[in-house]
Formats: structure tokens, C-alpha cells, sequence
């Protein structure tokens, strides 16, 4: 074989490679934006078979990522350690009331004789990718079926309700974020007791609508889930009431859904949300 030849077997050849991984994605790309519940299933079956695998790439890959943002904020550490002496300063004169409320609050506990609901449980795991597009909001955990997930679960991180969870194999499982256009929580507004439904809308802050005497919420006033429905435990917060620009009253969450790493997924032993939910639309 010739020496022409060869080059010409070999351009040939890395014509095919790029055309087959072009055509890869593209199928990968058309997948991904199909929105229907086989399909979904489909998208979550192969989530579950690849993703424990690359989970050490993924993990390497979000260490390194921590490193950069870790030395891009220390150049601001000047500025933040002197804002922290200030914070400090007004923070020492609530340590003594905040001691006095924590003791009070135990007695209190004590006489009421106060329980823990016990058909709540809850299951921790990791964030380990954003599913989600310009169009949805969704994230995938790294805990599924084998550990007593099921559909419909609240799921939050130590400030307040991050979304539900909406789709479950054996070892992840699908959160639909509370920003998302298919999220819609019912809620109860403090302190008018006034309930509402946050709905999402692809923002930070989702849109609050249904709300009965809208000119008596103030901005700052907090909102949590109300329980209507059983899906949702109630008392959960969800974030405070704020006035966007558009003059819309809208909630700034709690939870910091841009930046999710560990999560709680609530699970209600009581919890009755019909299997195959997906089948009974589409029928």
C-alpha cells in the first residue's frame, strides 16, 4: 500500500468518526428536548446505567471547579473579613436574647410534651448534574428507588423547599425545581395566614398567584407550604414575599437552587400519590 494511500484511508476514516459523533449528539440533543413520559423513562434508564460510572470524572471535575472558584473568591477575603468584624459587633448583643429564647423555647417543648411527626422520614444525597434547559429547571440526585424514594417527595437543603421529585429509577432519581414552568406549590402566607400558589415561571424568584387579599401582602413577609393537597408537608418554608420590577409579587426562595450540592428528600410514610402517574395523563 502506498503512501497516498494510506493518508487517504485514514482522512476517510476520521470523516467517519467525526460524522458518527456528530450524529450522536444530535440524536443525544433531539432525545433530551422530547417531552413525553416514555421517553423520559427512556432518558432515566440511561441516566442510570452511565452515570454511576463517570461518577468519578464528574466528581474530579467538580473538585477542580471548586478549586478555581475557591481562588477567584479569595482575592475578595480583605473586604469580607472586615464586613464580618461589623457583623460581629451587631451580632454580640443578640447572642444573649437568642439564649434566652433557645432556653425558653426548650421549657416550653418540655410542658407542651411536643413530638417529632412521625410519619415524616427522610433519605440525604448528592446533587450530581443540571438536567435542565432554558425551558425547564430540573436537577438529578444520586438516590432512587433501592433507598424508598418515590414520586411526588418533597425535597429541600437546610433553608427551605428546593422542589418534588418527578421521576425514580433504582439509583437516581428527577427534581423538578420550584423555578420550574411544571412546579406549582400550594402556600400559606404569614402572617395573614393567607394561602396562595407559588408557581414557576423559568426565574429565581417564582410568581405567587391565587392569592385572595393580594393588596395585604407586604414585602418580607414569609411564605411556606401549606399542606392542601397532601403532596407537600406543611410548615416547610419556602423563602420571603418581594416586588419584582414588573410589579409582580413574587417569592425570593430560601434555598439557593443555582447552587445545589447536598439535599434532603422528605418521604411521608402516609403519602399516597398513584403509581405510573405518567400512563394516567397520557390515557
Amino acid at each position: 500500500m502506498s503512501l497516498k494511500s494510506q493518508r487517504d484511508y485514514w482522512l476517510i476514516f476520521r470523516y467517519i468518526i467525526w460524522i458518527s459523533v456528530f450524529l450522536l449528539f444530535l440524536l443525544l440533543f433531539f432525545l433530551w428536548r422530547i417531552d413525553n413520559y416514555r421517553v423520559e423513562r427512556f432518558r432515566l434508564a440511561i441516566l442510570n446505567y452511565t452515570i454511576p460510572n463517570v461518577e468519578f470524572f464528574t466528581s474530579s471535575v467538580k473538585v477542580i471547579g471548586r478549586i478555581f472558584l475557591d481562588i477567584s473568591s479569595f482575592t475578595n477575603v480583605y473586604e469580607q473579613n472586615n464586613t464580618l468584624k461589623k457583623e460581629l459587633q451587631d451580632m454580640r448583643k443578640w447572642r444573649e436574647a437568642a439564649i434566652q429564647l433557645e432556653q425558653k423555647n426548650a421549657k416550653l417543648r418540655a410542658l407542651n410534651n411536643l413530638k417529632v411527626n412521625s410519619i415524616l422520614n427522610w433519605v440525604s444525597g448528592e446533587v450530581i448534574a443540571d438536567s435542565g434547559s432554558p425551558y425547564s429547571s430540573s436537577s438529578l440526585i444520586n438516590v432512587g428507588r433501592e433507598d424508598g424514594i418515590i414520586d411526588g417527595s418533597a425535597v429541600v437543603d437546610g433553608l427551605g423547599l428546593v422542589g418534588r421529585i418527578s421521576g425514580v429509577e433504582n439509583q437516581i432519581s428527577r427534581i423538578i425545581l420550584l423555578s420550574d414552568i411544571k412546579s406549582y406549590v400550594p402556600a400559606i402566607i404569614e402572617p395573614n395566614n393567607q394561602e396562595a400558589i407559588v408557581r414557576g415561571d423559568n426565574s429565581s424568584a417564582p410568581l405567587i398567584d391565587f392569592v385572595r387579599g393580594i393588596k395585604k401582602i407586604q414585602p418580607g413577609f414569609r411564605v411556606y407550604t401549606s399542606g392542601t393537597g397532601g403532596v407537600f408537608p406543611p410548615g416547610i418554608l419556602i423563602g420571603k414575599v418581594v416586588l419584582s420590577a414588573d410589579k409582580k409579587i413574587r417569592v425570593k426562595l430560601s434555598a439557593n437552587i443555582n447552587k445545589l450540592d447536598y439535599l434532603r428528600v422528605l418521604i411521608n410514610k402516609k403519602q399516597k400519590i398513584p403509581s405510573q402517574v405518567g400512563e394516567i395523563i397520557i390515557n
